[in-house]
């Protein structure tokens, strides 16, 4: 794998974490680069309520640019907060509430492809 693949499998992962740390529950990493020409990774999570989604795909933009990574090409949804797309090109995150990821189901859609394992090993760093 190319040093900009670890790289953006690194981001990808590193989005799951950031999202988890923010108390996001149900993330998951789908592997949809075979199917799809658009984007090689999906993030999805759900948060609890509005102020919640904010808060994850913050963070999320955050930790990443603290990272070297990259911003996002576009956000959709943000001021609605209840899917939040953050398309980053060869990965895009999305941040449901609770209702809207029961509805869309993306995961579902995604079934029968991988999934990566993306557990963080440490704690963010808090600063």
């Amino acid at each position: 794998m190319s040093r900009s693949g670890q790289d953006r499998l690194r981001w990808v992962r590193l989005a799951a974490a950031v999202a988890d740390d923010k108390k996001a529950t149900d993330t998951l990493i789908i592997d949809v680069g075979d199917v799809l020409a658009v984007t090689d990774h999906c993030v999805i999570t759900s948060a609890a309520n509005p102020r919640q989604v904010h808060a994850v795909v913050d963070a999320i933009e955050h930790e990443l640019k603290l990272a070297g990574g990259p911003a996002p090409l576009r956000v959709e949804g943000k001021q609605e907060r209840e899917w939040v797309l953050m398309d980053y090109g060869a990965f895009v995150v999305h941040v449901f509430g609770s209702a809207q990821r029961d509805f869309y189901q993306l995961e579902r859609l995604w079934s029968d492809r991988p999934r990566l394992d993306w557990t963080p090993t440490q704690p963010l760093d808090p600063s």
